[in-house]
């Protein structure tokens, strides 16, 4: 990456966390330690981070910018786990979608490391951010009623482009899954555009880190058998595992 795309990767970063360590980005930009800390110099010179030993957060000033009402700051490692099991199951050519959530705001990222030629159809803003970089993703942004909350659009307009696509795979960040209620989040305007991808695509992989599991939240979104796959980090019990798969739900 040439400087002015590891800024932009590093402000996403530092925006999704709260606190980026130099060997984490070091490792994700395929730099030097060295680099990266010029990089933060001169971003902290420029006003846009704060230094900290061994990494960096927002200044003061910006702190409140954070985003997704301070979501993307827990479970941010969990959830990277979780990106990085579905780049597996995207090939080259792919037409993947993409709704509204912090995780996938994190497989954004991992795509635009990845740099490959696929498509991505979406209404997470702070997805298109980041995947707007890439000179090899076709991306498709899905308009609507802006949610600055959420970093996302929603509404009859949105629900109305998605329906228009039928994606390879649609990634599903949703907010809870159980045994007994399914799939359910607490975003009322995001629980349409969830159903709609899951009726569209011809895979449905859910992306969710492992607190969720076992949760319930505001409303059902979707059932266990209208989800193909559950990407989850590796810290869920074999014994959970094998209880959902009787249930017909494989959870990764």
């Amino acid at each position: 990456m040439i400087y002015n795309e590891r800024i932009e990767y590093i402000l996403h970063q530092v925006q999704l966390r709260a606190i980026v360590k130099i060997s984490d980005l070091s490792e994700e930009l395929q730099v030097s330690v060295d680099t990266v800390r010029r990089d933060l110099k001169n971003m902290e010179q420029s006003g846009l981070i704060k230094c900290i030993r061994g990494g960096a957060c927002l200044p003061d000033s910006l702190a409140s910018l954070s985003g997704f009402a301070g979501r993307e700051i827990i479970h941010s490692d969990l959830k990277r786990e979780v990106a990085r099991k579905a780049m597996h199951y995207i090939k080259p050519g792919a037409t993947i979608a993409l709704n509204s959530g912090t995780t996938n705001t994190i497989l954004a990222q991992e795509l635009l490391l990845r740099n490959e030629d696929i498509t991505v159809i979406t209404n997470n803003i702070a997805a298109i951010n980041i995947l707007m970089q890439s000179p090899s993703i076709h991306l498709i942004a899905i308009g609507g009623i802006i949610d600055s909350s959420e970093k996302s659009t929603y509404g009859s307009v949105c629900e109305k482009e998605f329906g228009a696509y039928y994606a390879d795979i649609a990634f599903l960040s949703i907010n809870a899954v159980n045994e007994q209620d399914g799939f359910t989040d607490f975003r009322m305007s995001e629980i349409g555009i969830i159903q709609l991808l899951a009726e569209r695509a011809e895979r449905v992989i859910a992306v969710m880190d492992s607190s969720k599991l076992g949760q319930r939240s505001k409303k059902r979104v979707l059932s266990l058998d209208q989800v193909d796959r559950v990407l989850m980090d590796d810290c869920v019990p074999d014994k959970l595992i094998e209880e959902y798969r009787a249930r017909g739900l494989n959870i990764e």
